[in-house]
């Protein structure tokens, strides 16, 4: 077997879930399941998430909706969709019983027509400060003084996105929370939601009614280096194919990116970019295997990577070297690629065989 293995532990999703909501207190945990569960499959995570508690889920394109819908079946949940009423989505909108974010007045707008007969839920989005989606403070104002907008809507929620969680002594953190209690404070009977994973360590005055976790419940700590409450629930490995002796001034991969000072032993491991170890991890990048960390040789090619195994005797054709996981932290692997955990999980590669544990 040659093909990589993505190991993901479920006992350490839920670990992390717990610790997670006891940081919120009161507070709802509502995890976000977008990108396919962050790389990791949304239907086996939501499914633990749903045993462990959570019964609203976030995603951000409506075909990931309408997926969890069917993978959660006819279980209660609230599936929130953060990308809104886009055009041409409102009739899978309701027949999948998804609660759009609104995120513009015209969104409003079309899921105010779309209510035909009865009410509709909806979600509205405040844009306080990461200029992405949602309506500005003074949009807000704009729709508070027009309420035939939302007569056919129950808006049960508001939320907005934290720009600059993972540092915490970021001006802007404290600005968009007051800005968030201001506009919120026009809209006095939707619940509150603005801390995402990071969020939630900033303190209880970011908890509100509702938070939304993602990275930290799949192993990637608040302020993006590993963190004593957040376990690692994916462990990336591929095996070994060959070792072989670099002589020294010899060099290795492509473009000769490392040349050997001394004469050094080196295995190829058959994982590369394809793979979801990204070519920016050289020179920088390590793996864990043996027992210790050992550094990658040369740039990462599509399907192979080398790595320095002088005096490691345990090296040899099919045993598992680990890319990320429960002995290298995949807050570590992304820091040597100039990257964050985000982009690894979401990154990997669909040859990966998974193995579910816990």
């Amino acid at each position: 077997m040659t093909e990589s293995r993505l190991t993901l532990d479920l006992d350490a999703l839920a670990a992390n879930f717990a610790a997670l909501r006891k940081r919120a207190g009161g507070a709802e945990l509502a995890p976000a399941v977008k990108a396919d569960g962050y790389g990791l499959g949304a239907p086996v995570i939501a499914d633990r998430l749903w045993a462990e508690g959570a019964r609203t889920f976030y995603v951000a394109r409506l075909s990931e909706g309408v997926a969890l819908r069917q993978a959660l079946g006819d279980r209660d949940a609230t599936i929130y969709v953060l990308d809104g009423a886009t055009p041409g989505s409102g009739d899978t909108l309701e027949g999948a019983r998804l609660t759009p974010v609104l995120n513009s007045l015209p969104q409003i707008e079309a899921w105010n027509a779309q209510a035909r007969s009865g009410r509709l839920k909806a979600a509205l989005h405040v844009d306080t400060g990461m200029n992405r989606l949602g309506l500005r403070p003074e949009e807000v104002k704009v729709l508070v003084g027009a309420t035939d907008r939302l007569k056919r809507l129950d808006l049960d929620l508001v939320i907005s996105h934290l720009a600059c969680a993972d540092t915490p002594s970021h001006p802007l953190n404290a600005l968009q929370m007051e800005r968030f209690q201001e506009t919120t404070a026009l809209l006095p009977n939707a619940r509150r939601s603005l801390a995402n994973s990071a969020g939630l360590f900033l303190g209880d005055a970011y908890r509100f009614d509702q938070a939304r976790p993602g990275v930290s419940l799949y192993g990637g700590g608040p302020e993006g280096v590993p963190h004593p409450e957040i376990r690692a629930v994916a462990t990336v490995e591929a095996p070994i194919l060959q070792v072989r002796v670099v002589p020294r001034g010899e060099s290795v991969g492509y473009g000769a990116g490392w040349t050997a000072s001394d004469t050094t032993r080196v295995a190829i491991v058959a994982a590369g970019y394809a793979d979801g170890v990204l070519r920016s991890t050289h020179p920088h990048g390590q793996v864990w295997f043996d027992g210790a960390r050992r550094r990658l040789l040369g740039r990462v090619s599509m399907d192979l990577i080398a790595v320095e195994i002088t005096d490691c005797d345990a090296a040899r054709p099919g045993a598992m070297v680990e890319l990320f996981g429960s002995n290298l932290p995949i807050d570590d692997a992304a820091a040597a690629a100039g990257t964050s955990a985000y982009e690894l999980l979401t990154r990997i590669a669909p040859r990966a065989r998974t193995i579910v544990t816990g």
